[in-house]
């Protein structure tokens, strides 16, 4: 699910940590982001917002998780989105 809002995206992702590598897959109306980080330590979600900020070349600081810090289901925020830059990510996950 990805809804825009006010210079930003909202954008809901399952997270599979413990992969082998880290890689974005793309299922019907799924996105699920693997990680080869541990769930443990909030380093899931660190190596989350790392990985989404270097495949979308926006700041790390301009992602915050809304809802799911402790569930595989996150509920991210992109924030401080030029419309390019609203309209790539989009492009990226609909393919």
């Amino acid at each position: 699910m990805i809804k825009s809002v006010d210079n930003g995206l909202v954008i809901k992702f399952k997270v599979l940590p413990n992969s082998s590598k880290n890689d974005l897959v793309l299922e019907d109306e799924l996105i699920k982001v693997k990680l080869t980080a541990q769930p443990i330590e909030n380093k899931a979600n660190k190596a989350l917002t790392e990985y989404l900020a270097k495949l979308f070349k926006v700041p790390k600081s301009s992602i915050k998780i809304l809802k799911g810090e402790t569930s595989k289901e996150k509920t991210l925020l992109f924030s401080d989105l030029t419309e390019d830059k609203k309209n790539f990510i989009i492009s990226q996950l609909t393919k």
